[in-house]
Parts: structure tokens; sequence; C-alpha cells
């Protein structure tokens, strides 16, 4: 199609169109034979000297000039997919709620021209979602399930025991673990990441929990709080706002600690872009480079 609208942009001028096209005169005619020999009529024809185009060949000039500034738009865009293209990324629920708005912005200054596609979902769903290449990477709270694939920790969290002022508690007081074992409980649902670390560190501690309030929020949890409903577990960062503004107290527990890992998760054979590499090492070096994240 390039050779052919070659010749007709040149007046139909064998000649200058091998030329243009950095071509001998005699592959260019070849080119425009086996055309006309594909679809069994006549492009161009002789009348005297000259070549002239045929009414089939101003048809076929009409596709080809729309063929190939398609081809040539997929080819530019095809070889700028590496450094811009589409990143589709999960994120579980906490880090798509506080975290992933944050990543976003920090990237499309340093990065305008790519297309960031986010979902945010429990991990069981990223997970099957990573095994189908519907995903390139997720940002994830709890262990990953299947061997297929690969999870790398990137930033330490820290859960905290917030509960009500209304119980008379302090900020920061320590309790011992039998006066916490009579505390109502409000916890995020089984399978959840923030669940798995909190039921790993109460059953290393002899508790098994029995939550009187389960939600896949932990906004749900913190209001229950607020109102008096009970006493939650919950990253430190969903708390930080309620505890600024006493609406809650943090509360310590002898003898137990909550601290887990956010895993960026691919699949071990996925093939990674420039601008996915880039998302990456931004998440990785994100608390460093922009100490202050706001919750607001």
């Amino acid at each position: 199609m390039k050779i052919f609208l070659a010749v007709y942009k040149n007046d139909c001028n064998v000649t200058r169109a091998a030329e243009s096209l950095s071509m001998s005169q005699p592959a260019v005619s070849l080119a425009i034979r086996e055309l006309e020999e594909y679809y069994g009529v006549k492009l161009f024809e002789r009348l005297g000297k000259r070549l002239q185009i045929t009414q089939a060949g101003i048809m076929l000039s009409e596709y080809a000039v729309s063929i190939s500034d398609l081809f040539e738009s997929m080819e530019e865009n095809v070889r700028d997919w590496e450094k811009g293209g589409r990143i589709r990324i999960g994120a579980s629920l906490m880090i798509g709620t506080q975290l992933m708005p944050e990543y976003v912005k920090a990237f499309q200054v340093r990065y305008p021209g790519t297309d960031v596609r986010v979902k945010v979902e429990p991990q069981e769903y990223l997970e099957e979602k990573l095994l189908n290449s519907e995903l390139d990477f997720a940002l994830v709270e709890g262990a990953v399930q299947s061997p297929t694939l690969e999870a790398e920790p990137y930033m330490t969290d820290h859960l905290t025991v917030i509960c009500s002022p209304d119980t008379g508690l302090r900020n920061r007081q320590m309790i011992s673990m039998d006066e916490f074992r009579k505390m109502p409980l409000l916890l995020r649902e089984k399978g959840s990441g923030t669940r798995e670390a909190v039921d790993h560190v109460l059953t290393a501690a002899g508790y098994t929990p029995d939550p009187v309030w389960e939600t896949f929020s932990s906004e749900s949890l913190t209001c229950a709080v607020i109102c008096g409903i009970g006493t939650a577990i919950i990253p430190y960062r969903m708390a930080a706002i309620p505890l600024r503004r006493k609406q809650v107290v943090e509360i310590l527990v002898e003898g137990l600690e909550f601290t887990r890992y956010y895993s960026i998760v691919r699949h071990r054979k996925k093939h990674l872009t420039e601008s996915a590499k880039n998302f990456i090492d931004l998440c990785r070096n994100y608390e460093m480079d922009y100490p202050t994240i706001s919750f607001t």
C-alpha cells in the first residue's frame, strides 16, 4: 500500500516514487504488478508516455490513505508502548482507599502520557485476575495463595487497637490481655489481609477471636468504635484522623504487636513494560520521596 500511494502521490511517476522510497524502479514496478494481480484489476494504465491511475486505482487510494495512516499510528504507539501505553493495576481495599490515589496522582505528574487503570477489589479476586493476565501487577495486604504468583514486600504497615473515649481509657494506655478479651471485638472480614494479620497475632497469643461485628470496610469499623459499639483493630493510617480529632483512643495490649507488610504481586512469567516498572519503583520509594500522606 505504501508503494502504491508513493506512485500515486508522485503524479504516477514510478522513478520519483522509487527515489522517495529509496527503492529501485524495477522493485516499485514489481510491487505494483503484484498488487494488480492480487486484486485482479489494473491500477494504472499507460496513455502515451504518461502513466495514469484508473478508476479502480482511485478507489483503492481512498482506502490506502486510511490504512497507511492507521498503520503508521499503530507502529508509533506500539514502539512507544514500553514508555507509555496502559498499566493495569490491582489494589486490595485498604491500599486502594488510602494509598493508590496518592500513587496515581504522583505517577501522572511524572509520566503524564500513561493510561493508568486501577481495580480495587478483595485480594482473592485480584489474584484471579493476575493469573488470567487481566492485571499487570497488584498491591495487596495479605499473603499470596497461588505459587504461580510472586510477592515483593515494599512497605511496613502497623495495625492499631482503637476504642471509644467513653470507655474511660486514655490514649496509648496499656491494658492486660485479660482486659482485652472482655472487650466486644470489631474486625474485618475473613480473607482480608487485615483479618489475616490480626488472627495470626491473636492465635499466637492463645486467643481465638469471636467478633461481634465483621465488615469489609475499615471505615465501618471506625464508625462503630466512635459510636461505642466495641474495640477494633485497623491500620494506623485509617485511624490517624479519628485519633487526631479525639473521636477514638489508641490502646496498647500487653504482649500484642500487629505488624504486617504490603506487597507488590505479579505473575512469575509476566513481562512488565517500562511504565509498569516505573510505577512499581514509585511505590517502593513513595514514603521516602513523599514523606507526608494526606488522609483527608
